[in-house]
């Protein structure tokens, strides 16, 4: 892989090269919400090949939402179609990304410790990004598979408060869950009001019921991604089904 440019992380977002900083994370939405695990069951087949490719669009809105990053990724993108041996580029990197195990997903640097930019030949279409700007590995160095994930979390939950937000279903400045986030899950029924009772010492199911289940549930302080984070499978899937079908009804070409 050594005579290999970057994936192309444009492609992954769907976005031209001359696409604004806002319309990149407009699509990192979209992308995020039809790729993210959790619209399937754990035990699903589908369920690895989802982890891979959310983890590339992860990686890519990582990379091109911050102005300097996306230039280093741009002049990189620039040197190997420039002229520089010619070297091949990631044709489909959400195809490529799936040959490899996804416990070997990262493959070992040449030299650990590595700076930013270094053993980027030796990087998959998976790995690009993360071993690129870090000098992480997740095979090779303590703590780097979960400084990972910690990263991809913050990153999806940040937008994800946004999202929810500009539906109603998270507060204003507090971000936590409003009764219409609650509604899209069955209000007080079923394995919601089973959550709120394991969840909350004390609550009764007369006390969450109606529209009184958000307000008992904000008293816990968490926000509305740490809820989410928390609740059952399918109940992810729902909430995040019911999202992508209110984001993608008003969602604008870019």
């Amino acid at each position: 892989m050594a005579d290999r440019a970057p994936p192309n992380y444009y492609k992954i977002l769907e976005v031209s090269e001359t696409a604004t900083t806002p319309q990149i994370r407009d699509a990192y939405k979209r992308a995020a919400l039809k790729t993210h695990p959790d619209r399937v069951p754990a035990e699903s087949p589908e369920r690895a090949a989802r982890t891979r490719r959310f983890q590339l669009v992860n990686d890519a809105y990582y990379t091109l939402s911050d102005p300097t990053r996306r230039r280093e990724y741009d002049a990189q993108r620039r040197m190997y179609s420039g002229g520089r041996g010619g070297g091949t580029s990631y044709a489909d990197p959400f195809e490529e990304s799936m040959d490899e195990d996804p416990e070997e997903s990262v493959p070992p640097e040449s030299g650990a410790g590595a700076g930013a930019g270094a053993g980027a030949g030796a990087q998959s279409a998976y790995s690009w990004a993360w071993n690129f700007f870090t000098g992480g590995n997740t095979n090779s160095q303590a703590g780097a598979r979960q400084a990972r994930q910690q990263a991809e979390d913050a990153q999806f939950g940040d937008v994800f408060e946004e999202m929810l937000r500009e539906e109603g279903l998270a507060e204003e400045g507090t971000n936590r869950p409003t009764s219409k986030f609650w509604s899209i899950l069955g209000t007080a029924s079923g394995s919601v009001l089973g959550f709120i009772l394991a969840n909350m010492p004390g609550a009764v199911a007369g006390a969450v019921a109606g529209n009184r289940l958000g307000a008992v549930r904000d008293a816990k302080g968490k926000s509305v991604y740490a809820v989410f984070q928390d609740l059952p499978q399918n109940d992810r899937a729902r909430l995040l089904a019911q999202l992508a079908t209110r984001v993608f009804s008003h969602a604008v070409g870019i």
